[in-house]
């Protein structure tokens, strides 16, 4: 007996493009993210946010943090001063409120059906870039149920 998964047939070569096009300006997207989130935690919880700590704490090396740094400069996102470390703009704030907000939505799902905390932490840090806006909605309506049940 064939599954259901060996039924399918190919999209239109068009749409399957544009599905693979999504997922490439996601993956472009996420270092961005991940840089401005943890900016605004460094800055939150240390009061600061220096290059050494964005390379230790994401485990790349200094040059790959000047470099990133150096296109979310450009991109209008992070401001350097001398001597203070880094500072995130208007733009990068929003940026970093919207990942955060998507970090805890996703993390908040994958618990709820049943992923211990600390895997759920883990995997959302890939799952949360690539999720649709209509599944991260999906999540959202999902704990919402919940929670109505519950209450």
């Amino acid at each position: 007996m064939r599954s259901r998964a060996a039924e399918r047939t190919l999209p239109p070569a068009d749409e399957h493009a544009a599905r693979f096009a999504r997922q490439r300006e996601a993956d472009r997207s996420a270092t961005a993210e991940d840089y401005v989130e943890l900016i605004a935690d460094l800055l939150r919880e240390e009061g600061e946010a220096r290059a050494v700590d964005l390379a230790r704490r994401m485990g790349v090396s200094q040059a790959t943090v000047t470099a990133t740094i150096g296109r979310l400069q450009r991109d209008g996102l992070v401001e350097t001063k001398p001597y203070r470390g880094l500072f995130l703009t208007a733009a990068g704030q929003e940026m970093a409120a919207i990942a955060k907000a998507r970090h805890e939505l996703v993390v908040r799902f994958l618990i709820a059906i049943g992923l211990d905390a600390e895997t759920a932490e883990e995997d959302a840090e890939g799952l949360e870039h690539h999720a649709s806006e209509k599944a991260l909605a999906a999540f959202a309506r999902f704990l919402a149920m919940r929670e109505d049940d519950a209450g």
